[in-house]
């Protein structure tokens, strides 16, 4: 753990990842103490300035909204759809793939047909219609999320199963009786869990960009207020306040970036040798 903490910490990128990250995270967590109103109340004068009233220091939308308490709530909901869609894309992942890649034969003919069935279809434009078909809500866009990311997680899965099935300690535990799902589970996929993991990582920002471009177009929760949403409300406004869609952008940027950046550190932290051969 500490040679894994240590190789981590030397990637820069990963570092200030990390502090992006976490800048976010508290920004969500404390937004209801920060700001006693709801983002959605008119506070103040439309289009403030940014900076022109300590009060609203990143001005004010069309609807006289504060735009810093839009971005703080907004944080709360791309982060909880981002990573809830990534774990459910995941489990599903992982479950087809491990079928597919321990059993193999038909059952994996089967389920990598199903895979690839998803994965000819363009993520966001099936994401758009299984929202639409289910009603624009918190638990229709998760799931739609889920659903266009796991063919990703299914083929690594399936690839690293393939690979570890034949080695010597899966054969060991075969014969001496222990059942499919006990070696699955404690036999290979403890050691298929770094390429899951960074991959994961990288899907939450997947995942979190997605979000954003359901909101702009008007697909997002209505109840709730997200970076998506506050940059297609203020698509109308971009010559008299282009500010308006600056701040939720650079949220959507910055977070985004932190999180590939983790992706990264991750990834030399956790496959070392793979960064020695890069080099």
């Amino acid at each position: 753990m500490k040679a894994f903490a240590k190789r981590f910490c030397a990637h820069r990128g990963a570092t200030a990842g990390v502090i992006i990250l976490l800048a976010v995270i508290l920004t969500g967590l404390l937004a209801p103490f920060w700001f006693d109103e709801s983002p959605w109340m008119m506070v103040a004068s439309p289009l403030l300035a940014p900076f022109s009233d300590p009060s609203y220091p990143l001005g004010t939308d069309m609807l006289g909204r504060d735009i810093a308490s839009g971005l703080a709530y907004g944080a709360r909901v791309s982060l909880l759809i981002g990573v809830i869609s990534t774990a459910v894309a995941v489990l599903i992942g992982i479950l087809v793939g491990a079928l597919a890649g321990y059993f193999g034969g038909r059952l994996d003919d089967l389920l990598m047909r199903l895979t690839e069935f998803f994965q000819t279809i363009p993520q966001l434009a099936m994401a758009m219609v299984l929202v639409a078909i289910f009603k624009p809500n918190l638990v229709s866009i998760v799931g739609a999320i889920a659903i266009v990311s796991w063919p990703p997680v299914a083929r690594l899965v399936r690839s690293e199963f393939m690979t570890l099935r034949t080695r010597e300690f899966v054969q060991a535990a075969i014969v001496i009786g222990q059942r499919p799902l006990r070696i699955i589970l404690t036999q290979i996929l403890p050691n298929a869990a770094s390429p899951i993991i960074v991959t994961a990582s990288l899907m939450t920002a997947t995942s979190i960009l997605t979000e954003s471009a359901l909101s702009f177009m008007g697909l997002g929760d209505r109840n709730l207020m997200s970076w998506g949403f506050m940059i297609g409300a203020a698509r109308t406004m971009l010559r008299e306040a282009p500010m308006m869609s600056l701040w939720p952008g650079l949220a959507i940027m910055l977070t985004v970036l932190a999180i590939n950046l983790i992706g990264e550190g991750l990834n030399d932290a956790l496959n070392p040798q793979l960064r020695k051969r890069g080099a």
